[in-house]
């Protein structure tokens, strides 16, 4: 089977091949001896909202920081 790679570095995969290994929307990509290796997984809505504060270099602490500063009453809307 062939897959041709767009101008954007997209491809399509076979119905075929989606078909036979249940494939979801996001896929685990490794590169091994040459070849690119696609897993189909399964993303947990927590799994995305770590990697996004992952991706902006914000940890546990940041969050704390943030939720007790909401609570607080500077964090508070006026009345």
């Amino acid at each position: 089977m062939l897959a041709k790679m767009t101008t954007k570095n997209q491809l399509t995969l076979p119905k075929s091949v989606t078909t036979a290994v249940g494939a979801g929307d996001y896929f685990d990509i490794q590169v091994r001896n040459g070849q690119i290796v696609l897993t189909p997984v399964r993303i947990q809505r927590a799994d995305a909202i770590r990697a996004k504060l992952a991706e902006f270099g914000l940890d546990e602490r940041d969050i704390d920081d943030a939720v007790a500063w909401a609570r607080s009453a500077k964090g508070m809307p006026s009345e």
